[in-house]
């Protein structure tokens, strides 16, 4: 999924392509095409492995789990909560985002996708991680993710969850991996707002009360739409290199001035699903104070030049998930 990664690339299309092209499927890109000689590479200290999390995406993770929270404590009964179960949906929702970070690490560094980064490198990509430890890291939070989806289907008893988050799963995975990842053919936006939009929210209230609502609909449509506005600008920043490396994303299908408008009608749109919620939860106006952080990164996005400043946005954007999801679930609930 992802958002979180330094733009600027600088090697032209011509021979980003011709470098992409070269590429094995396994093995360090960077050392192949000799840009990083390989006795001047440093092993990844831990700090690098932390970073290659993308810590920076967890807000996207935590925003459904509760916003979806806040819309279960509409439909169940008074003083009724379910912690435990809340718990464990916020530990596949972060499993499953971390996961898609490392495979996404590993998938895109074993194309060469990211061979041709300029500023902080991938862990596969840039040769200071084995592409095998990558993998297993993404396998080994899927699997943390698998269990703590277990056992909240064992606490519901609602064994065709086991199918959902098997979906879920193998989404992730395809995202960028596999033969024909549906991440370079311009879907990457398609499974963010399914799976980190609808899925994570609706699913957060169902393993709750048993039921979904209107509060958990509209709320996984408005957080989704939010993380789509986060993989965009992402990918905003990404068009030259990603269309050299054959990576079509929705950014480089529709080009830069579209991208930055689409952009902000992702960020936006959620904000009319927060003034309707308004007009039955008083409280629910307290959202619009979100707008402090969502419109400058609008701003940004439209007229940046640089990559600081297209980080700048994402940041924004992953902090108006967050901000948008606490006060929206906090007007639910109180």
């Amino acid at each position: 999924m992802n958002p979180a990664e330094e733009l600027g690339k600088t090697t032209n299309g011509a021979k980003a392509a011709g470098a992409s092209k070269s590429q094995g499927k396994s093995g360090h890109p960077a050392r192949k095409n000799g840009t990083v000689p390989p006795q001047k590479m440093k092993p990844a200290s831990f700090g690098d492995w932390v970073s290659g999390a993308r810590l920076r995406t967890l807000p996207l993770a935590i925003a459904p789990v509760i916003l979806g929270t806040g819309a279960a404590v509409v439909a169940s009964e008074p003083g009724v909560y379910h912690p435990v179960r809340a718990l464990l949906a916020l530990i596949v929702a972060l499993s499953l985002q971390i996961g898609v970070n490392y495979s996404n690490d590993y998938s895109d560094g074993i194309r060469g996708t990211d061979a041709h980064r300029v500023g902080p490198a991938r862990l596969t990509g840039s040769g200071r991680a084995n592409p095998k430890a990558v993998l297993y890291v993404a396998l080994g939070f899927f699997g943390l993710g698998a269990l703590a989806g277990l056992a909240l289907v064992i606490l519901t008893q609602q064994w065709w969850l086991l199918l959902v988050g098997a979906v879920a799963i193998t989404a992730a995975w395809f995202y960028t991996g596999g033969k024909k990842p549906y991440g370079y053919f311009g879907l990457g936006e398609v499974f963010v707002f399914v799976f980190f939009g609808l899925v994570a929210t609706m699913g957060t209230t169902y393993v709750q009360v048993g039921r979904v609502n209107t509060e958990s609909w509209l709320g996984g449509i408005a957080i989704g739409l939010i993380a789509c506005a986060v993989l965009m600008v992402n990918n905003l920043r990404d068009i030259v290199p990603d269309k050299a490396a054959g990576k079509r994303t929705l950014a480089v299908l529709i080009g830069d001035r579209a991208s930055r408008v689409v952009f902000c009608v992702f960020l936006l749109t959620p904000f009319l699903i927060a003034g309707f919620f308004s007009l039955f939860y008083p409280a629910g106006y307290l959202t619009f104070f979100v707008l402090l952080l969502a419109l400058p990164a609008c701003l940004i996005a439209i007229t940046a030049k640089t990559s600081k400043e297209l980080i700048l946005a994402l940041q924004l954007t992953s902090f108006t998930a967050l901000a948008y999801s606490i006060l929206l679930a906090a007007a639910f609930a109180f």
